[in-house]
């Protein structure tokens, strides 16, 4: 199929209803709302679900009820919508049930703005609702990236029965780029999971649930979900890495920001600095072991982000005071400039920083100069 300009929203949306999307249940919040708007248009012509529910927390419940069944479905939303959702999401992940989550970040805490940010990485990263879980989480740097995500989202959701979210930011889902869209898979998607809620004719009562009275079965189902979370980290690790051959120098960065730091990283090459970038897809499961690897090779790290260091703890657990560690953040909608990146990669090639210092309150303490001053 030939490329064509796509708004990242409205690419997401199309790539998910290719890829077999049964439901879609949603709630407007910008920057996210063409993903609402396209759903509205196409799945009713195709003869799919679609409701916009009266808030995000009735969205995430439908969600749930049609997970259950065997639908391939999902939800969209952006930063405060996610928080709303978290409780549902929670059970979802505790009842063992796919869906495919698309979190559009803007500006935040409270309800914030509608600019792009990384402030929700710890959110969904790290569980998000009560109890222990874990979503997989990927995050897109371009919009075919993005497109490319989304069959694969519901191919891992149904794979290991989880939460799969495609994380990304405001200026991902507004942008317009070139990309190719995927082909559209048969449809009805077959509704025959041997897990599923469709109608006990001929077969035992399936029974879906996330509540276990008994702490020991309990703790059995969260063993289960742990057993799989293993299972997801030895074989769903993905990233790109770019000029790493040679370098003395590695930047890290996801989603936009890995992308801004791109530009900023082929910069410097053309100014002689050895500088790689390292970019994590698979935010969860995070990449530890790679970046393990890179510390045997580099002189220093550069973190970039747009949100105070929320990956940066991740690079921190692989990285061990091992090698000297520096970080950029923007914060609260604000996005940075590849001249800022390049800025901040000359500063740590002309004075690295020493191996235990704490690279996120180096940082504070460098933009609160900046503010001061």
């Amino acid at each position: 199929m030939a490329r064509e300009l796509l708004k990242g929203n409205e690419a997401i949306a199309e790539a998910a209803i290719r890829a077999g999307l049964d439901a879609y249940y949603g709630y407007p919040i910008t920057p996210q709302n063409e993903v609402l708007e396209w759903m509205s248009k196409r799945m009713p012509e195709l003869g799919r679900a679609y409701v916009q529910a009266e808030a995000e927390l009735g969205a995430i419940n439908m969600v749930y009820g049609a997970a259950c069944t065997g639908a391939r479905v999902m939800t969209s939303s952006s930063s405060p919508g996610i928080s709303l959702m978290m409780e549902g999401l929670s059970y979802i992940a505790g009842t063992e049930v796919p869906m495919v989550l698309v979190n559009v970040m803007r500006g935040g805490p409270g309800l914030g703005n509608i600019a792009p940010s990384q402030g929700d990485y710890n959110q969904i990263c790290k569980g998000g609702g009560h109890g222990d879980y874990h979503p997989i989480v990927l995050a897109p740097a371009n919009i075919q990236e993005a497109v490319d995500m989304m069959p694969l989202a519901f191919d891992l959701a149904e794979k290991y029965l989880t939460i799969c979210c495609v994380l990304l930011d405001g200026s991902l889902g507004q942008m317009m780029e070139p990309a190719e869209l995927p082909e559209m898979k048969p449809y009805p998607h077959p509704f025959n999971q041997p897990w599923a809620v469709n109608g006990a004719i001929g077969r035992e009562r399936r029974i879906l649930t996330s509540i276990y009275l008994e702490p020991l079965e309990e703790e059995q189902v969260n063993l289960r979900l742990l057993k799989r979370w293993e299972e997801i980290k030895k074989n769903e690790i993905r990233y790109k890495e770019y000029y790493l051959d040679d370098a003395d120098y590695v930047v890290i960065g996801f989603g936009s920001a890995g992308r801004i730091a791109l530009s900023a990283v082929r910069a410097a090459r053309a100014k002689g600095i050895k500088v790689g970038l390292f970019r994590p897809v698979s935010v969860a499961p995070f990449p530890y072991a790679r970046v393990e690897e890179l510390c045997k090779k580099t002189q220093a790290f550069l973190v970039t982000e747009m949100n105070s260091g929320q990956m940066l703890d991740d690079i921190r657990l692989a990285v061990r005071n091992r090698v000297p560690t520096r970080f950029y953040g923007r914060l609260g909608g604000v996005m940075p400039f590849a001249d800022e990146i390049l800025a901040e990669i000359e500063a740590m090639v002309k004075n690295p920083p020493k191996a235990e210092e704490d690279a996120a309150q180096a940082w504070l303490q460098r933009a609160l100069a900046a503010v001061q001053d």
